[in-house]
């Protein structure tokens, strides 16, 4: 049993004081003011602190680390980077994320699948994984190694596919290797010169609907890296379950994503993260007018209603760390609760996984954590994570 001074309903942000959580397992059986205490039962107080469910990220790299990211890839080995993905995993858990989607393993292949799985039979600790293995490219796309010398062969972080026959065959591929998704590169290289902002697309929607339509055969979603149009519009035409970045989304595109309940996901930690340990002054300077012009169309998306979900696109910025993207979010214009809700209510959703975690319910899975402070009065509270449980575990106390 857990007691703490607050408790959290993330539906409708009303905060129960004291808060109290019975555990049962794996999954929670109550949840009030006060609950049953069961003759025998372990109490857990913790505090001045408020209990809410385990923290969602929805775009993670745990198999990069901070540095050089063209070069970790060409220089690790798959089996060194495996190691370094399940340490990031424990990181990210620690960090009170107690689920989490890879988004692609940057030339590590399949490999996020032993992770997952080593996770899912207590092997190791981690958060629960949704796994997509490598990301999906074109010759000469994002990912590609483009500056390197041509008679070395290196190889692309993505798999290639050139077109709608080579993406079914790459997609029949990763899910018999376990992918629970699919991650596609839907823009190129993104340029932002004099306040102007351009990518190119990558994938036709007509490509884009093959992906969509064949991941689904298997019951499986399509999620786009998409940063700008017209790649973003594309991805929402096509059907894809998020666009994640969406730096650019026209007025067309932010319809339909509406309507369709498509996800953006902002990863503004790692924009910030690169603009403030850029190479060169000038270097920062554009990005951080990068970043300023992304927050200037998030605040548009929002006015326009085009659900969100919190994703950091941690790993080139330390693991365990990125709780700083819901800071971020309500920096740029949301509430702490609609930041909250994004990440967990949405996030749930992104995962498949709504009605199992992303609220304190009975019934659902116990995956929760406490946090020093009201997070709805400053949501930096989830940055100070002093508890977590996942699946009726404790991993940090």
């Amino acid at each position: 049993m857990l007691h703490a001074a607050r408790l959290l309903n993330i539906e409708t942000g009303r905060m129960t004081a004291p808060g109290e959580v019975l555990i049962q397992g794996e999954r929670i059986a109550e949840v009030g003011a006060t609950v049953t205490h069961p003759a025998g039962a372990e109490t857990i107080d913790l505090g001045d602190t408020t209990l809410m469910p385990g923290l969602i990220d929805v775009h993670v790299h745990l198999f990069l680390h901070p540095g050089a990211e063209d070069l970790q890839t060409v220089e690790e080995s798959v089996p060194q980077r495996t190691i370094t993905a399940t340490l990031a995993a424990k990181a990210d858990l620690m960090g009170g994320f107690t689920a989490e989607r890879d988004m692609g393993t940057e030339g590590a292949g399949s490999a996020d699948t032993a992770v997952r799985n080593a996770i899912d039979q207590g092997l190791i600790p981690g958060p629960r994984l949704r796994i997509s293995g490598n990301a999906v490219s074109i010759l000469g796309g994002h990912e590609d190694a483009i500056n390197y010398n041509p008679a070395q062969h290196v190889f692309s972080n993505a798999t290639y596919a050139n077109n709608p026959e080579e993406l079914i065959t790459v997609i029949r591929e990763e899910l018999k290797e376990g992918a629970d998704f699919i991650k596609i590169y839907e823009t190129g290289r993104d340029s932002f010169r004099d306040g102007q902002f351009s990518t190119p697309y990558q994938y036709s929607e007509a490509e884009l609907a093959t992906a969509v339509q064949e991941a689904a055969r298997q019951g499986k979603r399509v999620a786009v890296h998409a940063t700008g149009e017209p790649g973003t519009l594309y991805a929402a035409q096509a059907g894809v379950v998020t666009v994640d970045h969406a730096d650019q989304l026209s007025a067309e595109t932010m319809r339909i994503m509406r309507e369709k309940q498509i996800f953006a996901v902002p990863t503004f930690a790692i924009s910030e993260y690169f603009a403030d340990h850029a190479a060169s002054a000038a270097a920062s300077t554009r990005q951080h007018q990068s970043l300023e012009y992304h927050a200037q169309e998030f605040r548009k998306q929002l006015t326009a209603g085009v659900p969100m979900a919190v994703g950091s696109d941690v790993g080139p910025f330390p693991h365990g760390t990125q709780a700083r993207e819901f800071v971020l979010m309500a920096k740029y214009g949301m509430t702490p609760l609609a930041v909250l809700q994004a990440d967990l209510l949405n996030g749930a959703k992104v995962l498949g996984w709504q009605s199992q975690i992303g609220e304190l319910k009975s019934g659902y899975l116990a995956d929760i954590v406490a946090v020093a402070g009201n997070p709805l009065d400053d949501i930096s509270a989830v940055q100070k994570v002093t508890f977590v449980m996942k699946g009726g575990v404790v991993y940090r106390r």
